[in-house]
């Protein structure tokens, strides 16, 4: 008989660590951290269930790091793990009420609308705030427009330390329509966990380029210790930082690993292009330099993970337009192939 595979309320930190190495390259002291939060997530959820009190808090996460590092890569790979809904949001999208712009309310609408309209399921559900960074606290210079009201920074702030810190409130039932007071649900934040994410550049060493090539080491400066204080001169308002005690330092992807994003994962872009050729009859392989030049094209353009995907769509666009000419052929992508089509 087979073995029944576990709950997802029955997985230890070892268990979603493992799953989330399937699918997320690098970041192991992220997905570490992340395992353990989101297993005290699934304890309270359990205990919730169980209609039992517990003392544990939240362990609403902040994750720091540069863009196309896997930040929103491991949120999305974690609610799949726990079978929860989740709701990818900017924070530069929202201002503090009352004024143009989304009301921090639309993101617990937006994820009742991803837990397919269930209250109960929406109150344990995760939401993944980006961009965090990007509504610090302005000096009176920076104030423009508002007189003196930060509405973009620091009143978004404020309105989110409610919707952390947990309480009840009404959500608008339609997000298209999040300005009709007419239609609402009430929903409970205190179990919903949060996942802020910012680049914080400012805070950290930037790596310099590399221009040595695939296997020279990139030189750095010191790293710098992100500390509450540091988060605060940036422009973060402490009673927001105390709301997330879980601070989560991602570092920039290495050519290696960003050679095994790009082939070893299941859902990686190469496996992911095969399907859609071999839809079509069509058996695609690239050969090893094709992609360490692409490879190296996004660490020259400091797109991260999160650019591999455009470049391949550059290298691909042509031969998925005539995708019907290669059907019953084999396609090899080779080192000249990308040269020639990205011009590099």
């Amino acid at each position: 008989m087979a073995k029944q595979k576990p709950s997802p309320l029955e997985l230890t930190p070892k268990d979603i660590f493992k799953k989330l190495n399937t699918y997320v390259i690098g970041q192991e002291k992220a997905k570490r951290a992340i395992a353990v939060a989101a297993y005290s997530h699934i304890k309270r959820i359990s205990n919730l269930k169980l209609k039992k009190s517990t003392i544990v808090k939240k362990s609403n996460l902040l994750m720091i790091g540069p863009t196309g590092c896997g930040k929103t890569h491991i949120a999305r790979n974690l609610a799949e793990i726990l079978h929860l809904p989740i709701t990818i949001a900017d924070a530069t999208e929202y201002s503090e009420a009352g004024y143009y712009g989304k009301d921090v309310e639309v993101m617990i609408a937006e994820l009742l609308h991803k837990a397919n309209g269930s209250v109960e399921l929406a109150e344990i559900g995760i939401v993944f705030i980006d961009e965090i960074d990007k509504i610090a606290r302005k000096g009176d210079a920076a104030r423009t427009g508002a007189g003196s009201r930060d509405i973009g920074g620091e009143g978004v702030q404020q309105a989110l330390l409610r919707i952390l810190e947990g309480r009840k409130m009404f959500v608008p039932m339609n997000v298209t329509q999040h300005w009709n007071k007419h239609d609402f649900v009430e929903i409970d934040t205190s179990n919903i966990l949060f996942i802020c994410a910012g680049t914080f550049s400012d805070l950290r060493g930037e790596k310099t380029a590399n221009k040595g090539g695939f296997n020279r080491p990139v030189s750095k400066p010191a790293a710098k210790k992100i500390t509450t204080e540091s988060l605060t001169k940036h422009g973060m308002i402490p009673e927001l930082i105390g709301r997330l005690p879980i601070l989560v330092k991602m570092e920039e992807l290495s050519c290696e690993e960003l050679s095994k994003i790009i082939t070893v994962p299941p859902d990686s872009l190469v496996n992911q292009y095969r399907e859609v050729m071999a839809a079509d009859n069509v058996e695609l392989n690239f050969d090893k330099k094709s992609l360490k030049m692409i490879v190296e094209l996004a660490v020259k353009r400091k797109v991260g993970a999160r650019g591999l995907r455009g470049i391949m769509e550059e290298v691909m666009h042509d031969y998925l337009f005539d995708l019907p000419n290669w059907r019953g052929k084999s396609l090899t992508i080779t080192e000249g192939d990308v040269a020639r089509i990205l011009d590099e």
